[in-house]
């Protein structure tokens, strides 16, 4: 997350030390740490989301991790993967989501 998008986002005015704490440690500091790639980060985090049925996090995260090199075909994929772990109804989910990208 960069400044940019934090300065929109509603954490930035419920929650500022949350949107600082975000920028700068999680993005800032976790999200940069080897050797995991950004990359590799977007597809764990885009699991956890989809595996927990979090359909506000996940334009976001989707998002990023096109970003970061994750094509929409890999994220399909990833999707149904999860069907068989996280349940169906989690990756129907995520597909309404990936699809209104």
């Amino acid at each position: 997350m960069t400044s940019s998008s934090l300065a929109t986002h509603p954490i930035s005015r419920v929650a500022p030390k949350l949107a600082e704490l975000s920028e700068q440690v999680l993005f800032g500091d976790v999200w940069q740490r080897l050797p995991l790639t950004p990359r590799d980060r977007s597809l764990v985090t885009v699991a956890a989301l989809v595996a927990l049925v979090r359909p506000e996090q996940l334009p976001f995260h989707l998002r990023r991790a096109l970003d970061n090199g994750v094509t929409r075909e890999e994220l399909a994929e990833l999707v149904t993967h999860l069907a068989f772990y996280a349940g169906w109804p989690a990756a129907a989910t995520a597909c309404t989501v990936l699809d209104a990208l």
